[in-house]
């Protein structure tokens, strides 16, 4: 670097990436500064430099370098910094050490360290352990670790092993090949390792073998209201294979996720879009399967649905530096279980990595509902999706009759004064209470449309049912529906 590249640089002053030090003799707090450089996105330290951004330079030696050299070795893993040298007018010289990001964690003198601004500090245990973990992660992770000895190829799925070759010949991610039998296709996957299955053939295609991988578990509820605190409608838990545990979610999702049915001028069908885009809930309920953390035996895959949001929560951390507002855009995809999100990817589960969480925030777009928030909260990453909007009622007649479903229009005449289910159901001519209380009477309350006589006891065997002020108002601008 020559003299004025010098000037221009300590006129930036000391930041995230730039480190004063009058003289060498402060060798200990600048490699401490190397250390945390390493573990953030590298950067200079300058000695002779004062931290007024004054540049009286010192003298240096061949024992002035070997001393910083020396300092450095207490750092590890060993490194090798840069080190130069610009001569000033005043005969002293300015002692430059160059930091490029390294892979780490580092440690100088058994402990981590990080900048924050201009100050170096030691890093969380939390977050050196994080560091530490992710740096082993490509050879040594749960994942590619040998399954439990007494499970077996006859322990698998073969079903569905055999289904996802099917699937991927078909879609084009496997090639077609002569071997089929199971253990072949294993092979394949790279699930088989020195003649033993791995962890992730258990996690992929298990069957009856939980009490050895209880953490292969998924947990269901719909909850009433807005929070956890009110009791909840639906309550599942399921253990099983990871496709199993994907089917067993999407299930769940069609049996409580309202679809808004609306009539559109012009057009002789009825255009519906559920509260929550299928295509986004099932990428993000497998993105939860393919990066969640499966080395704690107590961890689960949760979906949790409420009156204004859905969550599905993932037990482990962000890595690899992912942020939330990095998942809204572009960005390279480091799967926390590569194994696994190749299974999936292969069977046409999740599109190519990286993809996966702009699809679903267009996808959440194209159906009308707020784009998606991701967060990690308690250890966990959430995702959070937020239902379509409703419609303005109190716009044109022509609106507020495209907001109503066919199902909500055929029971609204009915509502004029305080009726109870069963006579409903009965007009109506349905002989499943279940299905007639969740197609017609729950979509009704939810629209405003209807409400209950005894709105703090849902469940009284004396509930009756009668229109509100909007479902009346309805009624009059459309008295074709009453008659």
């Amino acid at each position: 670097m020559k003299l004025d590249e010098l000037i221009l640089l300590v006129k930036q002053g000391e930041s995230e990436n730039l480190e004063f030090k009058k003289t060498t003799g402060q060798r200990t707090a600048a490699a401490k500064t190397v250390c945390a450089f390493l573990n953030g996105h590298g950067g200079y330290v300058l000695f002779g430099v004062s931290d007024a951004g004054e540049i009286p330079g010192q003298k240096i030696s061949s024992k002035t370098l070997e001393d910083l050299a020396r300092e450095f070795k207490k750092i590890d893993p060993p490194i090798s910094p840069e080190i130069s040298s610009v001569q000033l007018e005043n005969g002293n010289s300015v002692v430059m050490v160059a930091v490029k990001k390294g892979d780490g964690p580092y440690t100088y003198d058994g402990r981590p360290y990080e900048r924050t601004g201009a100050v170096t500090q030691i890093m969380a245990r939390e977050t050196y352990e994080r560091r530490l973990l992710e740096r082993m992660h490509p050879t040594n992770r749960w994942e590619n670790q040998p399954a439990s000895k007494s499970i077996t190829v006859s322990d698998l799925d073969e079903e569905e092993i055999q289904t996802l070759l099917a699937n991927a010949v078909r879609i084009g991610r496997l090639k077609k090949t002569k071997h089929t039998d199971t253990e072949s296709i294993l092979q394949g996957l790279g699930l088989i390792k020195n003649g033993r299955l791995l962890n992730t053939a258990v996690v992929l295609f298990g069957q009856d073998v939980w009490s050895d991988y209880p953490q292969c578990e998924i947990r269901m509820a719909r909850f009433r209201g807005t929070s956890r605190l009110p009791d909840f409608s639906d309550n599942r838990q399921y253990n099983g294979n990871a496709f199993s545990l994907l089917r067993r979610a999407e299930s769940f999702l069609m049996d409580h996720v309202p679809i808004a049915g609306r009539v559109i001028p012009g057009k002789m069908i009825r255009e519906d879009n559920p509260w929550y885009p299928p295509s986004a809930t099932r990428e993000a309920l497998a993105n939860a399967i393919c990066h969640r953390d499966y080395s704690e035996p107590g961890g689960a895959v949760s979906l949790a649905m409420y009156d204004d949001r859905l969550e599905i929560i993932n037990p482990d951390k962000f890595h690899f530096g992912i942020t939330p507002e990095k998942l809204k855009g572009p960005h390279e995809s480091k799967p926390w279980n590569p194994l696994i999100a190749n299974a999936f990817y292969r069977a046409g589960v999740i599109e190519r990595w990286g993809s996966g969480t702009t699809n679903i925030i267009s996808w959440c777009e194209d159906n009308g509902n707020p784009i998606p928030e991701w967060e990690e909260r308690a250890g966990s990453v959430v995702v959070t999706f937020f239902p379509i909007s409703e419609p303005d009622t109190t716009q044109v007649t022509m609106e507020v009759t495209m907001e109503v479903t066919m199902e909500v229009a055929m029971l609204l005449p009915f509502c004029l004064q305080p009726v109870n289910r069963r006579i409903l159901q009965e007009k109506l001519g349905f002989r499943n209470a279940d299905h007639f209380r969740k197609a017609y009477i729950l979509p009704a309350i939810k629209g405003g449309w209807i409400e209950m006589t005894i709105p703090d006891k849902p469940k009284s065997r004396l509930q009756k049912y009668i229109l509100t002020s909007k479902g009346r108002k309805w009624l009059e601008e459309n008295p074709e529906k009453e008659s």
